[in-house]
């Protein structure tokens, strides 16, 4: 499993060469599919691409947060369900392996989805450790406060994905 940080999603790559122009002036159906690399949701790449031409990569950001905060259940359902697990490198020990499988399985027994977190800030080495650590604390969440988390922590995957998606190649 990848570890998921701000940057391009899990098992996803964003467009080499696009720009804002680029995306501005891309015909939608390929907004919407650079989109749904950034996040999950249909209704929230459909909305995005829907309100092109934006003036500057600000502009977008807050169009994607808006966005993010008007979504249904059934809206972060569907981007949840197009996330991976962040994970750790595959040349960890196997223990270590074990142990955030063992912690993932936890989450998502408790809570009916895959547990997601930003890592931007954090070095590569310290990710294992912050997942592990963020899935221990969240853990202690009910779920209505665990909604709010995952949501916010959604939202961030996404501005870090569409930096990356509009940031020239």
């Amino acid at each position: 499993m990848p570890v998921q940080n701000c940057g391009p999603a899990p098992d996803r790559a964003a467009p080499h060469g696009w720009d804002l122009h680029r995306f501005n002036t891309a015909p939608a159906a390929d907004a919407e599919a650079a989109l749904l690399e950034c996040f999950g949701s249909h209704r929230w790449a459909h909305r995005l691409a829907g309100h092109r031409p934006y003036p500057d990569v600000d502009a977008l950001l807050a169009a994607a947060e808006e966005a993010g905060y008007d979504l249904s259940p059934t809206d972060r359902t569907e981007a949840l369900a197009a996330e991976a697990a962040p994970g750790l490198h595959p040349g960890a020990p196997r223990s270590a392996h074990l142990a955030l499988a063992a912690a993932h399985a936890a989450y998502e027994s408790r809570f009916g989805h895959v547990f997601v977190i930003c890592l931007d800030g954090f070095h590569p080495a310290e990710h294992p450790d912050q997942v592990l650590a963020g899935i221990r604390t969240r853990l202690a969440h009910d779920p209505d406060q665990e909604r709010v988390v995952t949501a916010d922590e959604m939202r961030r995957l996404a501005r870090g994905r569409i930096i990356e998606l509009v940031s020239s190649q």
